[in-house]
This record gives C-alpha cells, sequence and structure tokens, in this order.
C-alpha cells in the first residue's frame, strides 16, 4: 500500500527528534507510524521504515517481531487484551479470557470474522493493584471480571465506546498507533475529561503538598493541537539580547528539607 504525503512528513518530524548519528533510534516510533495506516506493520511498512532510515528490512523485522505492540498481520479495530499474569489470573483474569474466547469463538493473537476485535493474553499490563484488568487498544478497565468484560464486548459490538476505569476516551487501534509514534490526541476533550485513579495521581498531589515543582512548568497548561504548533512557528522570533548582557538566573524552588537544614545549622551556630 502506497503511503501518504502526511506519513512520510511524520516520519521526517519523528527522525528529526534524535541526534545526527542517532537517527535509527527513531525506528521504535516508525514502526508505530506504519502501524497506524493499515492497523498492522504490513511489508510495505516493514520496506518503509528501512528506507527512512537507511537500514535493511531484516533489521527492522527483528524489531517488529520482537516487541508485541507490533502486529504483524490484520488485526481488528479493538483489541481487547486481558491480563492473564499470576496477580490477574487469580482473582479472575484466566476465567475472563475464557469466557471472551468462547463468545467470540476465537483464541490468542485471533480475531473476530469480521475483523472487528482481535483477543489476546497479556503477560502483564503494570496493574496489579487493579485486578483483574483488562486493556483496550491499551485503556484500563480495571477489576474486571467475566461477565463485566462480556459486556464490554457487546457495547463495542453495538459500536459504542465505553468510557475507561482511567485515562482518555477509547479510540481505535489506529488512532492509538498515531499516538504511540508521538503525536498527540487532538480530540477535543478527549485526554483532560476522563477520570484517574488515585494511586495515578498520589505523586502529583504529594508534589502539590510540598511545593515540588519543576520552574517554570504550570501543570494547568493544556496540551497544544496542531494548530497551536503550526501558529508558534509562524510567529516572529523574539529579539536576540545584546552581547555582554548579564543572563538572569532563575530562583531555585524552596524546598522543605532545604529550610530544615538551615534551621538546624542555625540552632548548631547558637550554642
Amino acid at each position: 500500500m502506497p503511503f501518504s504525503e502526511e506519513t512520510y512528513t511524520r516520519a521526517k518530524e519523528i527522525i528529526a527528534r534524535y541526534p545526527e548519528g542517532k537517527e535509527r533510534s527513531a525506528l521504535l516510533p516508525l514502526l508505530h507510524l506504519v502501524q497506524s495506516e493499515a492497523g498492522y506493520v504490513t511489508p510495505e511498512g516493514v520496506t518503509f521504515c528501512a528506507e527512512q532510515l537507511g537500514i535493511t528490512r531484516a533489521q527492522v523485522g527483528a524489531v517488529a517481531t520482537f516487541y508485541t505492540m507490533y502486529k504483524r498481520k490484520p488485526t481488528g479495530e479493538w483489541l481487547v487484551s486481558v491480563c492473564t499474569n499470576t496477580m490477574c489470573g487469580v482473582l479472575g483474569g484466566d476465567k475472563t479470557f475464557e469466557a471472551l474466547s468462547e463468545y467470540l469463538g476465537v483464541g490468542h493473537d485471533e480475531s473476530t470474522t469480521d475483523g472487528l476485535i482481535t483477543l489476546e493474553h497479556a503477560e502483564c499490563l503494570a496493574a496489579c493493584d487493579y485486578a483483574p484488568v483488562v486493556t483496550v487498544n491499551y485503556e484500563f478497565f480495571d477489576r474486571y471480571q467475566a461477565d463485566q468484560a462480556l459486556t464490554l464486548i457487546h457495547q463495542l459490538e453495538e459500536g459504542l465506546r465505553p468510557q475507561p476505569s482511567r485515562g482518555a476516551r477509547l479510540c481505535t487501534l489506529k488512532e492509538m498507533s498515531l499516538q504511540l509514534a508521538g503525536f498527540a490526541d487532538e480530540r477535543e476533550g478527549a485526554v483532560g475529561e476522563g477520570p484517574a485513579a488515585e494511586p495515578t495521581l498520589r505523586g502529583n498531589r504529594l508534589a502539590e503538598q510540598y511545593g515540588i515543582s519543576v520552574a517554570g512548568y504550570d501543570p494547568a497548561t493544556p496540551i497544544p493541537t496542531q494548530a497551536d504548533r503550526e501558529a508558534a512557528k509562524a510567529a516572529p522570533a523574539a529579539p536576540a539580547k545584546k552581547a555582554g548582557a548579564p543572563a538572569e538566573k532563575p530562583a531555585a524552588p524552596s524546598q522543605p528539607a532545604e529550610k530544615a537544614g538551615a534551621a538546624r545549622n542555625s540552632q548548631e551556630a547558637e550554642k
């Protein structure tokens, strides 16, 4: 299949993220990019990546067959992954996979006849505290037993997009592959309106509690759209500073540990 001009442009943008001489590191996002075209990494996609990076098809294929997120055969619009590792398996993951397999009439890494759903085992989805876990195109559905997972499948068959337990709204596997290639999800409200689980927010809330932050970073800053980025490129550059002008030194954020250390030093000096 021929690739669009937009795909070539995006490929150049991906490669430009890496230092000169390190362009080969762009292979992983490039594979996600070509997967966003057909829903899997086609032979033409392998050739495309090889040509863009100046490496062999065998080198591309070695990487594409190593990672399970790169699909080498047609995959459904909805990739349903059921964790059957120790924690999830014991808490119901094995029964969930068996129930879905029987209902859909497919086994591991197989797709329904209509090409809508692909079912797979997942060794670990890094969400043991939410076990048993099911994901759809890598979005989490926490503590899902067999009956809940079957309801989820029914909703997908009806053309619905059920809200994940946390994170953004569901998108297709092609759309997710484009995001994994490093391009933002530009659906209005898709990222910001989704729920987030308490453990996910714990680190952020501790940082807020103790005043820990990155200088100049505002967590409320909205994710820029493609139009925003293009407008920023078109905006005139800020005037350069005159030679010899003293550089401004940003003030270091005050940390509780630093204050406590200073207080102890003061007390010791008074003794």
